[in-house]
């Protein structure tokens, strides 16, 4: 590399007012605009054939290594290179060394290929450059946004016509808000439930206004707590900390064998959290619409009915699982979601939005009231803009794309890709049930399996094992499916992640399992043979070498 005195910019490259003008209004010279032309062209029309070409699945370089290329620290006061240099070096030192998570053969997290028509979308919005916050910076974007708001909104509690035609548009009220990403969704969601939990009462300007400590004081309590399932978002801790209850106070319910939070554990917590002596308010109940480690879906009907008759807010964290409503033949595996009173969706997982896009809906339209702020510059008192009740300030108009994809798509269009999703995991599933050498640790529910390689002689002597020769053996497949999947990911070909659970989280035993998450439309049942064999080879080989 070179060292930083020697890198000097171009001798015709400076920073004056006439070239700051041309790069900031159009290309700076036909070269530039053909280069730009020439690249643009691939990922628009061609995305998915740019990026085979241009971005390996995981090319074997260390991360130490990159490092070391990207020390400087420097910024120059005069330019140094031109546009078209930029795009090239974005095309031929980047691209190869990020990750190509539109590889069929790229299975191990929720992020995978878009369809080629988001590139147009992303672009259209980011050329239009909408704030989204107010409206004498959005306009129309905003109103689209509330339709759309109204439209999802529709999906997950389907309430009478009338409703939606008296809420879509109204200035008054909330269907929900778009936020970053599922963090912000959920952190959203329990932040309204905690003001609303801790609301103003007489001598008390509510939890917002005064803080926890009053609160405490106010409402005789000594904690705030928020009962998730053993399986939750990590976000969920997060929003311990940042609404001031404290991470540990965020209480996982125990799982089953499923992996699927167990009622009658739940409704034992909050007995137990609900005596006098406890001194303890429950916030909310988390359940979860896909579990991002296994893919398994809380029984949300069956929580619903407890928190109904505790008056508990019921928040369904459905980020992953949620657009599964869209399938005829899969939506009843989210039944009771419409009983939640809050619902957090990604768009940028399973509608296959580009990165970031968080929704957050609610129940009832009024209840965002719990969270509403005003500035005199901007959301000003009586004014209709989006921001007052978000906990985002400035944001792009992510919803312009996903209402396109509706219209170009349609609920259908997008169902075909969740149920191909689907029905690959479960036929993944069968294809490992049948391998000796593999076994099937939780079965796809919706389109995430976990599973790991145990050979057939670890399997004969963990059957005749006991309790502590179990556990040696046990440790020793851990460390088997670590190696393992370390391998696969460093030799660069496909991509599976890994994960480890507990049999009865949040005890028991630790497994460490390969994570599979199918959602991309063009991995078959071929390519996942493929990963399944690649997985064998070095398993055999790990074995041998042992």
């Amino acid at each position: 590399m070179q060292a930083p005195d020697m890198m000097l910019p171009h001798k015709d490259l400076v920073a004056d007012w006439q070239t700051l003008m041309r790069v900031f209004i159009r290309p700076e010279n036909e070269a530039t605009k053909a280069i730009l032309l020439k690249y643009m062209e691939q990922i628009l029309f061609g995305l998915h054939d740019f990026l085979r070409k241009h971005v390996g699945v995981t090319q074997a370089i260390s991360l130490e290594d990159l490092a070391c290329r990207f020390t400087e620290t420097i910024i120059r006061p005069t330019p140094e290179k031109k546009l078209e240099e930029v795009i090239a070096d974005l095309i031929e030192e980047i691209a190869p060394w990020a990750v190509n998570v539109a590889s069929p053969y790229f299975v191990g997290h929720m992020t995978s290929a878009i369809p080629f028509f988001m590139v147009h979308l992303k672009t259209i919005v980011a050329a239009l450059n909408q704030n989204v916050v107010k409206l004498e910076t959005s306009k129309v974007v905003s109103v689209v946004e509330k339709q759309v708001l109204g439209k999802l909104h529709r999906l997950i509690y389907h309430r009478q016509p009338d409703f939606y035609e008296n809420h879509v548009q109204n200035t008054d009220t909330t269907l929900g808000a778009f936020v970053e990403d599922g963090t912000l969704a959920n952190l959203t969601a329990l932040w309204v439930a905690r003001n609303r939990a801790l609301a103003p009462k007489a001598g008390f300007d509510g939890v917002e206004a005064q803080g926890m400590q009053a609160a405490y004081r106010a409402y005789g309590i000594e904690r705030a707590v928020v009962l998730i399932s053993g399986m939750a978002h990590y976000s969920m801790y997060k929003s311990g900390g940042v609404l001031g209850i404290g991470n540990r106070n965020i209480i996982p319910i125990a799982v089953d064998e499923n992996f699927r939070m167990r009622p009658e554990a739940l409704a034992q917590a909050i007995r137990d959290l609900s005596a006098p002596e406890a001194k303890t308010k429950i916030l909310a109940v988390v359940g979860i619409a896909g579990t991002t480690e296994t893919g398994s879906v809380d029984p949300l009907a069956t929580i619903a009915d407890i928190c109904a008759d505790h008056g508990i807010h019921f928040h369904v964290d459905a980020a992953w699982g949620g657009p599964v409503l869209m399938s005829e033949r899969y939506r009843h595996l989210l039944g009771g979601i419409d009983r939640a009173d809050s619902v957090s969706i990604d768009g940028h997982k399973q509608f296959y939005m580009p990165m970031s896009c968080g929704m957050v809906y609610f129940r009832d339209p009024r209840i965002m009231d719990a969270i509403e702020y005003h500035a005199s510059y901007i959301n000003r008192p009586g004014s209709v803009d989006l921001g007052i009740k978000s906990l985002c300030g400035s944001r792009e108009a992510t919803s312009l794309i996903l209402d396109s994809t509706f219209k170009i798509m349609g609920s259908r269009g997008l169902a075909l890709l969740i149920e191909h999703g689907i029905d690959s995991a479960r036929r993944f599933a069968d294809m490992i049930a049948r391998h000796p050498d593999f076994e099937v640790v939780s079965s796809p529910e919706l389109n995430i399996l976990t599973y790991r390689y145990c050979p057939r002689s670890l399997q004969r002597e963990l059957a005749a094992a006991d309790t502590r020769r179990r556990s040696k053996i046990c440790a020793r497949l851990n460390v088997l499916n670590r190696r393992l999947q370390r391998l696969q990911r460093e030799a660069g070909k496909s991509f599976v992640s890994r994960t480890t659970l507990y049999r009865d989280r949040p005890a028991g035993d630790e497994m460490v399992v390969l994570r599979a998450v199918i959602m991309n439309p063009m991995t078959t049942l071929e390519v996942l043979a493929e990963i399944l064999a690649e997985q064998e080879v070095i398993g055999r080989r790990l074995q041998a070498d042992s």
